[in-house]
């Protein structure tokens, strides 16, 4: 399946229907006169957050959305039909921003959240609606109200209890794999995650949903690589689990370049709480590790965990110390009072 996590699209709402100019006379039937009924409402724009999406695909194809059009009134007072709202299914964690990118618009976070971006344009009034003592016999009618538009940008952050951050070919599709039913791509060279992947991890009857996205170098954030744009998906995240490759000549520096990156991109993750582990322990001597072990504890002030996830070895203990930090997130929340403040169109 293709990933796609952001989408730029034009949506409209519908116009209102045009009010109707109509009398009645019929003979023998006295007390005649005006008789033309209002114009329906346009249709609305409405994005719906759906539980069985994960990516905005569906949006590379059909980049615009118009609701239907309000239909005319009618002769013997008879209002026209009401447009049909056009709706945009979009998966969990779809923030909806404004044609400047930055102007956030709505956040939906729980399947069955419905928003109303655009109200329909109102239906005009038919001449029976202007019947006076003075003007019996009016002969005009309002035409419909224009409906709303306007672009949005559509960006998805996956939601995800824990985010697996470090340089390529750290071993994060590797501990995701090992510690969940996910299959991302692994293999022997950079870069071989594309697109963030999702996995369920079940530890001492605790669940969390862990994402592994692709890996950081230095420039990132001004886009080297694949750049950071992915770090999106991670912002949601109550806990980083960052991986440092036992392996590598100087795992001070790979840590000190993705810590940097993420300071560079900001938005909060910098201050997330992190897990730091030492990963491919199982290929490096032991005397060696615990040089590497000392000089990261020195420089991240934080006792690195050492784990392996071809072997298994520390993976139970970085698994409890993750959902430790994401129980503490979620008390946290749980007792925070809940905002009804919305969108209005």
């Amino acid at each position: 399946m293709q990933f796609l996590d952001q989408a730029k699209v034009y949506v409209r709402a519908g116009d209102g229907g045009n009010g109707c100019v109509s009398f009645r006379r019929e003979k023998f039937i006295e007390f005649g006169g005006p008789n033309g009924g209002d114009g329906g409402k346009g249709g609305d724009v409405i994005v719906e957050c759906v539980a069985n999406l994960n990516t905005l695909l569906d949006f590379r194809y059909q980049q615009h959305f118009k609701a239907k059009k309000g239909g005319n009134g009618s002769g013997q007072n008879r209002t026209g039909a009401g447009g049909a709202d056009v709706v945009l299914k979009v998966p969990p964690g779809t923030q909806i921003f404004d044609e400047d990118g930055e102007t956030l618009i709505a956040d939906l976070t729980e399947p069955g959240q419905r928003i109303t971006l655009l109200k329909g344009g109102n239906g005009g009034f038919g001449n029976a609606r202007f019947k006076s003592s003075t003007n019996q016999a009016p002969r005009h009618a309002n035409p419909g109200q224009k409906g709303e538009e306007m672009y949005i940008w559509l960006q998805l952050k996956l939601i995800g209890d824990a985010g697996i951050i470090g340089l390529p070919n750290a071993g994060k599709s590797t501990f995701l794999a090992a510690v969940s039913a996910a299959k991302p791509k692994i293999a022997d060279y950079p870069f071989t995650t594309l697109h963030p992947n999702l996995g369920v991890v079940r530890i001492d009857s605790t669940d969390f949903v862990l994402a592994d996205i692709p890996g950081l170098i230095e420039g990132a954030h001004e886009g080297a690589g694949i750049g950071d744009r992915f770090l999106g998906h991670v912002e949601r995240t109550a806990v980083l689990l960052h991986l440092v490759d036992a392996s590598l000549e100087d795992p001070v520096a790979a840590y000190e370049i993705v810590r940097g990156e993420i300071e560079a991109y900001g938005d909060g993750l910098e201050d997330k709480p992190e897990v730091l582990a030492l990963s491919k322990a199982d290929a490096v001597p032991q005397n060696e590790l615990k040089k590497k072990v000392r000089a990261l504890k020195k420089a991240a002030g934080v006792q690195p965990l050492i784990v392996s996830a071809a072997s298994g070895e520390g993976v139970p203990e970085v698994l409890r110390a993750l959902a430790t930090e994401i129980e503490a997130v979620r008390t946290v929340e749980k007792a925070a009072p809940v905002s009804e403040a919305g969108w209005r169109p």
